[in-house]
């Protein structure tokens, strides 16, 4: 749990991912085309750690555990929770509060 809190506070959004999984596609996708620079962790790519972050993730709430968003060092959600925030404009906000955004 320590290792993901660790990792979620290294840059203003971090996305912990899958290679092989679409919806972490489409999280990511939506963020690159917001113009925010995301901080990835490709689970399915760390061998010495994936495992234990995802069971982390797990332990967090995230079910399924990727994508798993932060923004600001605080845990946003997965792909619907990132989804309706996205169309409800709050997303927006959020980047900006947290610096990853600055229009």
């Amino acid at each position: 749990m320590e290792r993901v809190a660790k990792a979620a506070s290294q840059k203003a959004v971090v996305i912990f991912s899958k290679s092989t999984c679409c919806m972490c596609h489409a999280i990511k996708r939506l963020f690159y085309e917001q113009g925010v620079s995301p901080l990835i962790y490709e689970l399915d790519q760390d061998f010495c750690n994936g495992r234990e972050m995802e069971r982390a993730l797990l332990r967090l709430g995230c079910n399924p555990a990727v994508p798993a968003v932060f923004v600001g060092g605080r845990f946003v959600g997965s792909a619907n929770t990132v989804m309706t925030l996205h169309i409800t404009g709050a997303l927006k906000k959020m980047l900006k509060d947290a610096g990853a955004l600055w229009l």
